[in-house]
């Protein structure tokens, strides 16, 4: 009895026992769980796997040239200890050149027991199986496809998740450059100028693009103030700096970007510059806070959220869009609220398909057909704004284009808009297509009107389509048909160019000013347009000291709206002469084995037959008029000498030609030459242009 006792409280003991184990499991499965749950919400170490640079891979291994060292992303059964040389070749080739980058960080392939394997494996089939794989930056999950993988962050971006779990450290301040741009201080990366490898992309060569931008914001300032502006992609933020700290309490500004790095960055550079700031992270109409007064001057806002999000919760007067290439995602949400006679500015730097290089893409994008041709920049000006103006229609939204650049890195579009269903239906129709001849390069606007033509070779003023086999003309568009320019409002940019020193934009401006009146005139005033161009803007109501419209706006919007819409009727009977669209390139329709005349010489002579003429920032040896090709060639062709004197068997009548009208130059020589000399002094030769503009212009 005593033994069966005793055996009883053995059994006893032995289920506490397992019993005490089984809720200790418990409680440990309990935790584990709690500390994943945890461990999902809360940042943790980044994998191994993870680094910014080459060489941080390099210092988890320790590399050293006399000591053998293993690879930290493989395990010793697949990669031996080896020497620092082959250990680096393993480590860039293996690892480096097959990872996934995403915001600075890259996921290099990873080949550690880090995946589960499958229970009914065993001793080598565990090692073959376990095989490369990456881990993810935002969700820690592992994936074995590099294309997988890129597609895995895709969804992730697609979702708004672009923030990582993962701790991320800073780099140290050192490593920070000090950059100034017109008396703005920014501190950038030192890889500032490639965009796909950081946050703060700053690219030295868009000063104009900034300039051109900051003078239309300054015109707007003038009119009404306070007035409030956005720039929905920051990046270093220098864009919005420079709207602060030239127009104080003119303007309040946002500075917008999703990317947290860059965000950092642009709080950074205020503080830098002696700004306050205002942070504001979430996605939520915030106009309360913002308040009016003194407390606001020099006061910046940097919101964190996509652009699309803040231009639909808020309501700006002026708008500058600047995407990674083409900006047309933006479009309706940039003209969703933006007030009644604000400004929208982009700039699209998707050069590859609006010059044609790359004809689908623009097609998928702008859903327009071109083709390479003389004046591909001007064609690429035209495209976007028809887009812009899709865009605006489907607010029932109106523009009018202020000014439209085409240079080498950069398409800039900048219009105000003019709300209504009257002035998007005008602004429409506008949008018309080009017939464009592919063997002279003749091109005319389609007509007005929905009626098919029988033969639409017609329009076209040349005879090509009869004189050469088969087709000839290939259809373009559809594309913005009214003006590029508007006089008075670049007259204003000047103004505020030279007030503000702005060296660069001055020149281009000037050249952008004569474009857009069609003349060669060097005759130019810079005292204040404020006054005299109140008449010269279509559209456009502009405030101007002791005038007497001022007095109708104080009864109401109504009384406003009248005087605002009979200005505009007024103004378009008074503005019938619009510069002609497109330009000829002289180059292009030279006579071979003739010289031509100097180009201000030969636009003297255009002149003289009674066409319009003047030069054009999109093309150096551009001739922007409103004669005909066939008036054009032949009037080149009468100022051009030959060569030589010597005669041959081809072209004797084109030579003869040419010799009378070289003796006919020689005879009135002496007359045009003395009116050109102070024009040739001054240095008004081709040679005076730079690559993207002429700046002959200049000299007032």
């Amino acid at each position: 009895k005593v033994k069966s006792n005793n055996l009883d409280v053995k059994v006893a003991e032995s289920e506490l026992e397992t019993e005490e184990k089984g809720t200790e499991e418990e409680s440990t499965r309990e935790s584990d769980s709690n500390i994943l749950d945890v461990s999902s919400d809360y940042p943790r170490e980044k994998h191994v796997s993870i680094q910014r640079h080459l060489a941080d891979l390099e210092k988890l291994a320790d590399l050293k040239e006399d000591e053998k060292k293993t690879c930290p992303l493989c395990p010793e059964e697949k990669f031996k200890a080896c020497y620092s040389h082959k250990l680096h070749r393993h480590l860039q080739n293996l690892h480096w050149k097959v990872s996934v980058e995403f915001e600075g960080y890259r996921m290099c392939i990873c080949h550690l027991p880090c995946r589960p394997v499958k229970p009914n494996l065993v001793g080598d089939q565990t090692l073959s199986k376990m095989g490369a794989h990456y881990h993810c930056i935002i969700c820690s999950a592992t994936i074995t496809r590099r294309t997988d993988m890129i597609g895995h962050i895709n969804r992730h971006v697609n979702k708004g998740e672009t923030e990582s779990r993962f701790i991320t450290v800073p780099p140290p301040k050192s490593s920070y450059e000090v950059l100034k741009e017109s008396a703005t201080d920014v501190q950038v990366l030192p890889n500032y100028s490639t965009p796909h490898k950081t946050d703060s992309y700053f690219n030295p060569k868009m000063k104009l693009n900034r300039q051109l931008i900051f003078c239309a914001l300054a015109v707007l300032a003038e009119e009404r103030k306070p007035i409030e502006c956005l720039d929905a992609f920051g990046a270093t933020g220098i864009m919005g700096l420079q709207w602060a700290k030239h127009l104080r309490s003119s303007v309040k500004v946002t500075i917008n970007d999703c990317n947290e790095n860059s965000v950092t960055m642009i709080q950074e550079n205020c503080h830098l510059n002696k700004m306050k700031v205002k942070l504001n992270t979430k996605e939520e109409d915030n106009d309360e806070a913002m308040g009016d007064g003194e407390e606001n001057t020099d006061t910046i806002e940097v919101t964190k959220m996509d652009a699309n999000v803040i231009m639909h919760l808020r309501s700006f007067d002026f708008i500058h869009l600047d995407p990674f290439g083409t900006s047309v995602n933006y479009l309706d949400s940039a003209f969703r609220n933006v007030r009644n006679l604000g400004i929208v500015s982009l700039t699209s730097t998707d050069t590859s398909s609006l010059y044609a290089k790359a004809q689908h893409v623009a097609l998928r994008h702008y859903g327009c057909n071109i083709v390479r041709t003389e004046y591909y920049k001007e064609l690429a000006a035209r495209v976007v704004i028809a887009a812009v103006t899709r865009a605006a229609a489907r607010c029932n939204k109106g523009i009018e284009v202020l000014l439209a650049v085409a240079l080498e890195h950069f398409v800039l579009v900048v219009v105000r808009v003019l709300r209504g269903p009257s002035p998007a239906d005008d602004s429409a129709k506008k949008i018309r297509y080009l017939i464009h001849c592919q063997w002279c390069e003749e091109r005319i606007f389609q007509k007005e009107g929905n009626m098919v033509e029988e033969n639409p070779y017609q329009q076209l003023p040349c005879d090509c389509h009869g004189s050469m086999p088969g087709k000839t003309a290939v259809v373009l568009g559809p594309l913005w048909s009214g003006a590029l320019f508007n006089t008075g409002f670049l007259r204003r940019m000047l103004f505020e160019a030279l007030q503000y020193g702005l060296d660069e934009a001055q020149p281009l401006l000037k050249t952008l000013v004569y474009e857009a009146e069609c003349t060669t005139s060097k005759h130019f005033s810079t005292h204040s347009p404020y006054e005299e161009t109140k008449q010269e803007e279509c559209g456009v109501y502009i405030k101007t000291p002791n005038t007497y419209a001022e007095s109708y706006l104080v009864h109401g919007k109504r009384k406003s709206d009248e005087v605002i819409r009979n200005a505009a009727k007024r103004q378009k009977s008074e503005n019938s002469a619009e510069h002609p669209a497109f330009y000829y390139n002289i180059h292009r329709h030279s006579i071979k084995g003739m010289n031509m005349p100097k180009l201000n010489k030969f636009l003297k002579y255009l002149s003289k037959a009674g066409y319009r003429v003047s030069r054009t920032h999109f093309d150096p040896m551009g001739v922007r008029t409103n004669a005909p090709l066939a008036q054009f060639k032949t009037i080149l062709m009468k100022y051009s000498t030959p060569t030589y004197t010597g005669g041959q068997a081809e072209g004797p009548l084109h030579l003869a030609e040419g010799v009378q009208a070289g003796e006919q130059v020689q005879a009135d020589g002496k007359a045009e030459d003395a009116e050109f000399l102070e024009d040739d002094k001054s240095g008004v030769t081709a040679a005076t242009f730079t690559k993207d503009y002429p700046t002959h212009c200049a000299a007032d």
